[in-house]
């Protein structure tokens, strides 16, 4: 080994050059890093901040490199977002090799250096990386850039040395045998920075700004193709994802290409990582119409937007926990304003800090929760830390490819107290639990520790955990309660757990509900779910025209639609007792389907009038098909005889008054009572002369007293 590199031998720099040439390649800002020969003073500085604070301490009888403190206590100053970004990525890339950046600098006597000082240490390691990383060539420097006096007299001291330090990092590469520095770091993170070399781009439409077409319309201006899948990206192309509707998916490679586009610098489309999207979506999939939820984390404030985005702007509120500056709630704010969020309202207090009983909150059925996780399964650790606000502290983990059992402990029970503070919320109906962790302690022991806790108490139904349904696709994870997407080279980690309570077989469920739900799932495309217009039910009134069915628009909607009311109609029919109609005037129920009974329903010649349904029912195609799926979802019992009951079905229809024929014994004339009788229908068989629709919410009520006893037997009853 020596005499391939002695100690003090002088070594071809254009060699020793191709040392980083096997690295997979990782992109870098265009802006701050000008043809690869440098960055520039401020990015250095900034560079050297974050690593001070999360560089890995040694033992007190290891440390054979100090550093000092001084620049722990200033924060780093970035002068727009490249900056930022180049900042963050020179830290961790010198926390990464920290080891050997230390060892280079004692190998090549560079340090202990009495010209400088130990407070300057850190500033020394993330340049010395950036110089071997150049070839050790000289940096280009416009003049035009800002001169910070620290930066120039580090870079002077180390190309003073480059020749001994390019010696040191010659015998490094022997000592471990490696081609280049990257074959020195783990596997773990040598793969981790493959995978972010290819991991696509997700981003988001901010449909409050602009629809899908208009955005597909932009992007075919700009030059870009649609295709299918990831696997078929080439050149300037995007595609839809498979599990979320309104996310877009864009090669890496074009990733400075698409941020200066006017759909991305004007809020239209938002860049953030898939496992947030899918979080958001589940959230949607929970919601009723009108219903606010909670965003646990202050850290998520593109997560808020979007649940804002997917939330009707006018109803319903998303609260933001943890905004406890002034000034980061008036920078908050003013972004959401240029996202033209609306609804977002912002908490002082940390989630854990607020009252399950807090009147804010009471309208809140669902609570998202992004918990700070170890994050070991996201491969783009520095746009993850960014888009997400997540503390620096993470990199420390991430560049060692493990944790601590320690602290993954109290990870662990951070994660598990604030899940069980969210099931304290009697209100709240879904929780949405979402880490990156690949760790199951993380995971599903956190989720199954909490439904084993009851800390909901006996008062309220209980939590159970719920499949997450996305617009699109079914579930595709290895498990039908969680969803687990490990990382890969198209996304990275995520795991998803949804907690839903059980339903109660009392519980009213309008019909409005179940089709916001429906849409959420993205069931009922293209048909109306608002309500319905008065200049309609007029004009139905005026022209006396007979209301005719609508025909089907699009019979994969229609199947969708019923396949959703199966779902839906599960646990309740599951829960749900059986009641029945008492009997009319104390003649015995099975008299009612009889031929010779005292009264039958005649069949209905005129459709209903659709008043008092939902302007979705009145567009909603084949409505019948929907009424007999309910009736296969209920299982008659055999009443009892006091207490008879029918099953309880989801639509609601209040029946013209009904005048009902009686006996008169001063004749044989049948004449008809002035007595108006109201029925409100909740479930009948399904057949040829039963055009009701069922009922989930009310029973069938009488509102007189009860009929005579003798009543005319007429072959065709009267109505």
């Amino acid at each position: 080994i020596k005499e391939v590199a002695p100690r003090n031998s002088e070594i071809h720099l254009e060699n020793l050059g191709d040392l980083s040439q096997a690295r997979a390649p990782i992109e870098k800002s265009t802006t701050s890093l000008i043809e690869n020969n440098g960055y520039q003073d401020t990015v250095y500085i900034n560079a050297a901040k974050i690593f001070q604070g999360i560089r890995i301490e040694k033992p007190q009888d290891k440390i054979l490199v100090r550093y000092g403190n001084e620049l722990v206590s200033s924060l780093p100053d970035f002068k727009d977002e490249c900056s930022q970004r180049s900042s963050y990525e020179l830290a961790f890339s010198a926390l990464k090799y920290q080891d050997l950046l230390e060892n280079i600098l004692l190998d090549s006597c560079f340090y202990p250096c009495q010209s400088i000082v130990n407070e300057l240490t850190s500033l020394i390691v993330v340049m010395l990386y950036d110089l071997q990383d150049r070839k050790f060539q000289a940096r280009q420097i416009s003049d035009e850039e800002e001169s910070i006096p620290e930066v120039r007299d580090v870079e002077r001291y180390l190309y003073s040395f480059k020749t001994k330090l390019a010696a040191a990092l010659a015998r490094c590469r022997i000592k471990h045998d490696a081609l280049s520095i990257e074959y020195i770091l783990p596997e773990t993170l040598r793969k981790q920075e493959q995978r972010a070399s290819a991991l696509p781009l997700y981003a988001w439409i901010n449909t409050l700004k602009s629809s899908l077409e208009d955005i597909y319309k932009e992007l075919k201006k700009e030059g870009f193709t649609k295709v299918e899948s990831v696997s078929d990206f080439e050149g300037y192309t995007y595609c839809l994802d498979k599990h979320c509707h309104d996310v877009l998916v864009f090669p890496a490679s074009l990733k400075e290409e698409i941020l200066n586009l006017e759909l991305f610098t004007g809020y239209k489309l938002i860049l953030q990582d898939k496992s947030r999207s899918l979080a958001v979506h589940s959230v949607k999939a929970s919601l009723n119409m009108d219903d606010d939820f909670i965003v646990a984390h202050m850290g998520s404030w593109l997560t808020a937007a979007h649940m804002s985005v997917l939330s009707n702007q006018s109803t319903s509120k998303v609260f933001v926990c943890g905004v406890k500056s002034q000034a980061k709630e008036v920078e908050l704010k003013e972004l959401f304003t240029r996202m033209e969020c609306g609804n977002i309202e912002l908490l002082h207090e940390d989630f854990t800090e607020i009252e399950t009983t807090d009147q804010r909150l009471q309208k809140a059925k669902v609570i998202l929760l992004l918990p700070r996780c170890s994050g070991l399964g996201v491969s783009n650790p520095i746009e993850f830390i960014l888009n997400e606000h997540e503390d620096a502290g993470l990199l420390r983990d991430l560049s060692q490819g493990s944790v601590a059992e320690n602290k993954l402990h109290i990870l662990a029970e951070r994660q598990l107290q604030e899940l069980m503070h969210a099931m304290r919320f009697n209100k709240v109906q879904a929780i949405v639990y979402c880490t990156c962790s690949v760790y199951p302690e993380e995971n599903d022991a956190v989720v199954n520790k909490a439904l084993e806790s009851g800390v909901e108490g006996s008062k309220v139904q209980p939590y159970r955990l719920s499949p997450p349904l996305w617009c699109n696709s079914e579930i595709e994870g290895p498990s039908d309660i969680f969803f687990k997407m490990e990382p890969s080279e198209i996304s990275n980690c995520c795991f998803l757990a949804v907690l839903a309570r059980q339903r109660d077989p009392a519980e009213v469920i309008s019909v409005k509900d179940i089709l916001a739900r429906a849409a959420a799932k993205g069931l009922l495309d293209g048909l109306d779910i608002g309500k319905s217009t008065k200049r309609e039910e007029k004009r139905k009134k005026k022209s006396k025209v007979t209301q005719q069915r609508n025909v089907p628009k699009d019979t994969v909607v229609q199947t969708n639609i019923v396949e959703f009311l199966n779902r839906e109609m599960i646990s309740i029919n599951t829960n749900s007792e059986v009641s029945s109609i008492k009997g009319i005037s104390g003649v015995p129920q099975k008299n009612m389907n009889q031929t010779n009974s005292s009264i039958q329903l005649k069949k209905i010649t005129k459709p209903i009038s659709n008043s008092s349904l939902p302007g979705m029912l009145k567009n909603t195609p084949n409505l019948s098909s929907m009424s007999k799926v309910f009736e296969r979802r209920t299982h008659i019992r055999k009443p009892r005889a006091e207490d008879k009951m029918v099953v309880l079905k989801p639509v609601e229809i209040v029946l013209p008054p009904v005048m009902v024929p009686y006996f008169n014994p001063q004749g044989n004339k049948s004449q008809i009572s002035a007595q108006h009788y109201y029925y409100r229908w909740i479930g009948i068989k399904s057949s040829a002369r039963d055009l009701f629709i069922p009922s989930l919410s009310k029973r069938l009520v009488k509102s007189k007293e009860t009929l005579p006893s003798t009543m005319v037997k007429h072959p065709r009853p009267w109505i």
